[in-house]
């Protein structure tokens, strides 16, 4: 009797430790993934990196403030399925000295697109759509399209426009509906023949109303069910509400004398939130810790935690180049997939990074990239209008570089 007493108060007491343990230490020791995590939480020596080296990138990004070259940032590195630095620095707004914070809420512009892909890969992945299907076969707005006035010499297909290959051109804003904006986009015309070059176009835009007629969803509806809310994206949306609002990170333009004062460039994707259209091409709000759940399903081939949004065959497709020779991008040495750019020889801002690796920018100075080699996602979360080239930005460039010295050679 006395033995299973003591058996018994012996377990008793391993559950406490067992308990306090999983509350008082890190979750990178526990090995647990904390609540407040979107990922599990790892020391980085525990995946290959070099706490010293990571902690260095915060300084940096606190200088970047103190230039007045942003206003604030939001920075995570992960490695391996783990998160292994996810910090915030400077203010979400300077004006009101409210501090960015982790979980800010960032309007990513074009980061939207390779969102917008994932959609409709999920359509192709059921058979609804083909990726070398002519466009007109959705939407019979652009049977009549021209090229400078002149007929197709080839079909445009679903696959141009996912590549910005098409020739479409006009603005990447949306009108009332998304119906509406693609009609004025066919009404637009084309400015050279489908395939025969890269422009940067609402391609995605009219990808996404092809969502719409296929799926019988609206776009956004589309995206919630399918993507937002099984990978538990609960601060993915193209119009803020609620205590959302408060967390809003505030956009800023750098004047002539190196002053950050609120607005400017393409302040209009910020006006537009439950205005116009949810935007395809570039209308998502998203955090750091919804991003990297998305970037992590893309990773792993498509699933995460149990819950597939695509196949991995379509993940692969989606990102390889597409483009061939054809120049891309807004840096050197890229080719295009679908919805992404995919890093076809590193150089410049991309020199650290992996061939192969992809990822998007966003007006904004946002950049969200996957290094498939050595399994690591980089996250930059900025609110600066009128960087010389968004892409192409010194605080990506040093970001990245701090990630990858970081590495245990």
């Amino acid at each position: 009797m006395k033995c299973a007493v003591a058996e018994c108060h012996c377990r008793w007491v391993m559950a406490l430790v067992a308990c306090f343990m999983l509350r008082v230490l890190p979750a990178a020791v526990a090995g647990e993934t904390n609540a407040n995590w979107p990922l599990p939480q790892a020391k980085p020596e525990d995946v290959g990196l070099k706490s010293d080296v990571l902690a260095k990138i915060r300084p940096r990004m606190e200088q970047f403030v103190a230039d007045g070259e942003i206003a604030g940032a939001v920075t995570l590195l992960a490695r391996k399925g783990k998160i292994v630095h996810w910090e915030a620095v400077g203010w979400a707004d300077l004006d009101a000295k409210i501090p960015m914070q982790k979980d800010s809420l960032f309007q990513i512009a074009s980061m939207t697109k390779p969102i917008t892909a994932t959609g409709l890969m999920i359509l192709v992945d059921r058979g609804k759509v083909n990726l070398d299907d002519p466009v007109t076969k959705y939407l019979p707005e652009f049977a009549e399209i021209k090229v400078n006035g002149k007929p197709l010499e080839k079909p445009l297909l679903v696959r141009h426009l996912l590549t910005h290959t098409s020739g479409l051109t006009g603005s990447q804003r949306t009108e009332t509906t998304l119906a509406e904006t693609v009609t004025k986009l066919a009404r637009g015309g084309l400015t050279f023949q489908p395939g025969e070059r890269w422009a940067y176009s609402p391609g995605l835009t009219v990808c996404g109303r092809i969502i719409e007629v296929v799926s019988g969803q609206s776009y956004d509806e589309f995206l919630r069910r399918e993507i937002f809310q099984p990978l538990r994206m609960k601060d993915t949306t193209f119009v803020p509400a609620g205590g959302q609002q408060s967390r809003l990170a505030r956009a800023y333009q750098r004047t002539p004398e190196g002053k950050l004062v609120p607005g400017g460039g393409a302040i209009w994707l910020i006006e537009d939130a439950g205005v116009r259209a949810p935007n395809p091409s570039g209308g998502l709000y998203s955090t750091a810790a919804d991003l990297v759940r998305f970037y992590q399903m893309i990773l792993n081939g498509g699933e995460l935690e149990g819950v597939r949004i695509l196949s991995s065959g379509a993940v692969a497709v989606m990102t390889r180049v597409h483009t061939g020779d054809l120049v891309t991008g807004f840096t050197p040495g890229n080719g295009w997939g679908l919805g992404w750019c995919v890093v076809r020889e590193p150089q410049g801002v991309t020199q650290m990074l992996s061939p192969g690796t992809f990822g998007h920018g966003g007006a904004f100075g946002t950049q969200g990239w996957i290094d498939p080699q050595r399994k690591m996602i980089f996250i930059l979360l900025v609110q600066r209008t009128n960087f010389p080239n968004s892409d192409g930005s010194p605080v990506r460039e040093v970001f990245q570089e701090l990630a990858v010295a970081a590495l245990a050679q």
